[in-house]
């Protein structure tokens, strides 16, 4: 019997026959160029040691403090789940939560469930609840932001040096390790187990129907959590995945409605994101309420213009650029227009990339409320701001998410007669 062998673009829905490439190269969608996929050694004893590495590496990370600041003989340290716990008792339960689980629970997740799949593969079998796992996985990758944590930690420190002294510790070390393997673990496509555990005979298997859908020109439906192509049944509802269990849909379900629900509400919390204070220092040398635009304008004025560029960039440009962008994007698809989709497409793209990069503002605030206790010299507390603030990136993200890029396609006629899901 037959394996599957189709994959489904992800921002178009063609279909294409997968083949074996060599390392390092990509597979590119036939119509809108996108990455199908890349050559990568499936050696799962390489992956499991990658693997293995980062979480040691994750959990000393998590456990020592990142530095220690010192000002008048008073020294301040925290780790990172101290930080997220200061956060919490400051009265931001919900940006606490945020930063918890975008560097703390998604990552450990995505290494925890990774190693548990590659070591019950390795043994020769499919591990229990492994599909599960692996769907996890996809989500986790989707919400992790380890390396937009370490550029915040750098930033806050470089702020911190001009009220105290700061020294280096070994969890600011442990976290540069981290975005480093976070960054080769993150190039595994998990569709690679889920085939490793297909040549082990754990796969899903061609039925007759779907052997004749793909001789014929019947509707196929592709899943989206592990990538499988079936057939789809039109007499059925709630149609689940051979391999994965995951519920298919033909394309998101209330896509549009979704996206504008979320690009609204991040619109209306974007004015007060900006206009109230995010974090309010009170030292020896007065009170001062910080908004996002202020702590630009100090960048800049203290002689670190570069940093004042990425966080005005980070935080005030990328969300009005995110909240266009796909204001555009959910339009044209709902107005099924012919207009330029290969550019639609690239800009999707985009902000699927850049989404996470807005929460820098974030991190910097919690690692500076963090630090900054030094009682009656230096305090630092967050303002309602970075709430309003933390909802916009959020929501921003959701919306992105729930966008179908599909839907930029599904008015244009192929003149190629290639086929789609």
């Amino acid at each position: 019997m037959y394996r599957y062998d189709l994959i489904s673009c992800h921002d178009c829905g063609v279909l294409h026959r997968r083949r074996l490439l060599a390392p390092r190269d990509k597979a590119r969608c036939v119509r809108c160029r996108s990455v199908l996929y890349r050559g990568v050694d499936p050696d799962l004893n390489r992956i499991a040691a990658i693997t293995m590495g980062a979480l040691i590496v994750f959990l000393i990370a998590q456990l020592s403090p990142i530095v220690r600041l010192e000002m008048n003989g008073n020294t301040s340290t925290s780790t990172l789940p101290h930080a997220v716990a200061i956060m919490w008792g400051q009265g931001m339960r919900a940006v606490s939560v945020c930063v918890a689980l975008f560097t703390i629970v998604f990552p450990a997740i995505e290494l925890v469930s990774v190693l548990y799949v590659v070591l019950g593969l390795r043994s020769g079998r499919q591990p229990p609840g492994m599909h599960w796992l692996l769907r996890g996985v996809r989500k986790a990758r989707e919400w992790g932001m380890t390396e937009v944590l370490m550029i915040g930690i750098l930033i806050g420190l470089i702020k911190m040096t001009s009220m105290s002294k700061v020294i280096i510790q070994p969890g600011l070390l442990a976290f540069g390790a981290l975005t480093l393997m976070m960054a080769v673990e993150a190039s595994l496509d998990p569709r690679l187990l889920w085939n490793a555990a297909d040549r082990l005979g754990a796969g899903a298997m061609l039925a007759p129907a779907e052997r004749a859908a793909l001789e014929t020109r019947a509707p196929m439906v592709a899943c989206h959590d592990c990538g499988l192509v079936l057939a789809a049944y039109a007499n059925r509802h709630g149609q689940r995945c051979a391999r994965c269990g995951c519920k298919l849909h033909r394309r998101k379900p209330d896509s549009i409605m979704r996206t504008w629900a979320y690009l609204i509400a991040a619109a209306i919390l974007y004015i007060p994101a900006n206009l109230l204070p995010v974090l309010n220092t009170d030292s020896l040398y007065g009170n001062k309420d910080d908004t996002i635009i202020s702590g630009v304008v100090y960048f800049w004025d203290t002689g670190a213009p570069e940093l004042a560029v990425i966080i005005f960039v980070a935080s005030i440009v990328v969300p009005m650029l995110k909240l266009a962008a796909l204001s555009l994007l959910t339009w044209t698809a709902q107005r099924r227009s012919h207009w330029r989709p290969m550019q639609r497409t690239v800009l999707y793209r985009m902000v699927e990339f850049i989404g996470r990069w807005s929460m820098l503002d974030i991190f910097v605030i919690t690692v500076s409320v963090a630090l900054v206790r030094f009682d009656a010299m230096a305090m630092m507390t967050p303002r309602p701001g970075a709430l309003a603030f933390c909802a916009v990136v959020v929501l921003t993200m959701f919306a992105a998410l729930e966008f179908d890029p599909r839907l930029i396609w599904d008015p244009v006629k192929d003149k190629n007669g290639v086929r789609h899901v």
